[in-house]
C-alpha cells in the first residue's frame, strides 16, 4: 500500500512539473509577417492597407464591447491563451525581387508564421513562392490577378476576388445597363498597365468581351509609371469606344484622367480595377474631373446603411488615422481578420495546423465588413463567396451603384462630357 501511495504522489509531482514548464512555455505572441509597397509609386496605397491590418490586430489583441466581430470579447487569443498577434512589417517597394527577399527574411530570420501581403500581383506571386517552399500560409487579402491561385500552391489563401471575378462583374454591370436602364453599349475599349495585374486584366477582359456580345475597338497595354499618355489617349479617342475596362495602378489613373481630359476624350463611362480605390491621393488629386468613373470594388461606406458594423469599423479607423476607409483598407482589415480567426481555430502556431484551419475556415456575412455572403475558401484557396459591387464617384464621394439592389444612387451613363461640366 505504501508503495501504491509513493507512486500517487511521483504522478502527481510529475504532472504538476509539466504543467509548470507547459505554463512557462505558453506562447505570449504570435508573429505575422506584413509585407506591402511602404515607399514607392505603390507606397501611399500600401501603408494604407498596412493600417487595416493594424486595425485588425488591435480589435484582436485589446478587448471591446459591442463590436459584433470574432474575437473581440476577449484579449488576445483564446484558443492560445489570450496570445497576442505581433506584426513583423517589410517594405517590398513594388519590386517582386524586394518581395521575394522580404518574405524569405520575414520566415527565416523573424520567425513568422504566416505572411499577409502583398498588393501588387507581381508581389504576391514571389512572396508567395517563398511561403509555400517554407510550407508557411500565405493570406493574400487584395492581389487580385487569377493566376495566384491557378499555381496549385497549397499554402496560399485568398479572400477577395481575383480579377475574373471583377472584370466578369464589368460585363454583367454592362449588360444590366442595356437590358435594364436602355443604355446603348456596344464598342469597348481595353486600357492596362504591363505589369502582371495589368496584362491579366486585359487578357481577361477581351474574352469576356467576345462572350458578352461586345466589340473591342481598341486594347491597349502602356509600361506603368510611364508619364506620357497623350499617345494612348489619342488612339482611344479616335477608336471611339462606348465603354472603357481599365487594368490601371492609381499614378496612371490619374494620369489617364488628366490626359483625357487636356486631349477633350469623351467617352459613355470608365470602368476602373484597382488604382480607382485608393480615395485618399485619387479623388483629392483630381477632385470634380475624377466625379462619374466607376470602379469595381468590395466595400463602401455608404453601405453602413444597410449594415452597421461598416460605419463601426470606419469611425475607428478614422479617429486612428484621420481619413475614411477604402475598399484597398477593408481588404487588408478583412484579410489579416480572417487569417487571425484561422489561427485561433488552429489553436497553434504550428504550420500545418493553421493550414488545415484555414482550409476549413468558414466565416458569416455577420462576421465581417463586406457586402459578403461570408468566407469560405475552396480548394485552390480561393474565397467564393467574395463579390463584387460598383461604385461611381459623384461631389468627390463613393457611391454604390450595382448590383441595383445595392445602390445608394442612380448610376449616371454616360458621363458628361468634358464641355458640360
Amino acid at each position: 500500500m505504501k508503495k501504491l501511495y509513493l507512486a500517487m504522489i511521483v504522478i502527481l509531482v510529475m504532472v504538476c512539473f509539466v504543467g509548470f514548464i507547459s505554463v512557462s512555455y505558453a506562447i505570449e505572441e504570435v508573429k505575422i509577417g506584413v509585407i506591402y509597397p511602404l515607399t514607392g509609386k505603390l507606397g501611399p496605397a500600401g501603408s494604407d492597407m498596412v493600417k487595416g491590418i493594424e486595425l485588425a490586430t488591435e480589435l484582436v489583441n485589446s478587448k471591446f464591447e459591442g463590436i459584433s466581430l470574432p474575437l473581440t470579447e476577449t484579449e488576445g487569443l483564446p484558443n492560445l491563451g489570450g496570445a497576442k498577434i505581433k506584426l513583423e512589417v517589410e517594405d517590398h517597394e513594388g519590386s517582386p525581387e524586394k518581395a521575394l527577399s522580404g518574405a524569405e527574411r520575414l520566415i527565416s530570420q523573424n520567425n513568422v508564421v504566416a505572411l499577409l501581403g502583398a498588393y501588387a500581383s507581381s508581389c504576391s506571386a514571389t512572396a508567395s513562392q517563398a511561403a509555400e517552399r517554407h510550407q508557411i500560409p500565405y493570406m493574400c487579402p487584395a492581389s487580385s490577378s487569377p493566376t495566384l491561385t491557378e499555381r496549385g500552391f497549397k499554402w496560399f489563401f485568398r479572400t477577395s476576388p481575383h480579377d475574373g471575378l471583377f472584370v466578369g462583374a464589368f460585363y454583367k454591370f454592362l449588360d444590366d445597363l442595356k437590358e435594364k436602364k436602355g443604355k446603348n453599349i456596344e464598342r469597348v475599349a481595353i486600357f492596362c498597365e504591363d505589369t502582371l495585374f495589368g496584362a491579366d486584366v486585359a487578357k481577361i477582359a477581351e474574352k469576356y468581351a467576345k462572350e458578352h456580345g461586345y466589340q473591342v475597338v481598341a486594347k491597349i497595354i502602356f509600361p506603368t509609371g510611364t508619364n506620357d499618355l497623350s499617345s494612348e489617349v489619342g488612339k482611344l479617342k479616335a477608336a471611339k469606344p462606348d465603354a472603357m475596362v481599365n487594368g490601371t495602378y492609381v499614378s496612371d489613373q490619374i494620369l489617364l484622367m488628366k490626359t483625357a481630359k487636356d486631349l477633350d476624350f469623351d467617352i459613355g463611362g470608365m470602368l476602373n480595377s484597382s488604382g480607382w480605390i485608393d480615395n485618399s491621393i485619387i479623388l483629392p488629386t483630381l477632385k470634380e474631373d475624377g466625379d462619374y468613373t466607376i470602379s469595381r470594388d468590395v466595400w463602401s461606406l455608404d453601405l453602413a446603411g444597410k449594415k452597421p458594423i461598416i460605419a463601426t469599423i470606419n469611425k475607428m479607423y478614422k479617429e486612428r488615422y484621420g481619413t475614411d476607409m477604402n475598399g484597398n483598407i477593408a481588404r487588408a482589415f478583412t484579410g489579416a481578420y480572417a487569417l487571425f480567426v484561422g489561427i485561433n481555430n488552429a489553436g497553434s502556431t504550428e504550420n500545418v495546423a493553421i493550414q488545415k484551419a484555414l482550409q476549413n475556415l468558414s466565416m458569416s456575412a455577420d462576421e465581417l465588413i463586406m457586402p459578403w455572403p461570408g468566407i469560405q475558401l475552396d480548394e485552390a484557396g480561393q474565397n467564393f463567396k467574395a463579390i463584387p459591387i460598383m461604385v461611381q464617384v459623384k461631389d468627390m464621394a463613393y457611391h454604390t451603384v450595382w448590383p441595383f439592389e445595392l445602390a445608394s444612387m442612380e448610376v449616371v451613363w454616360p458621363m458628361p462630357n468634358w464641355s458640360e461640366r
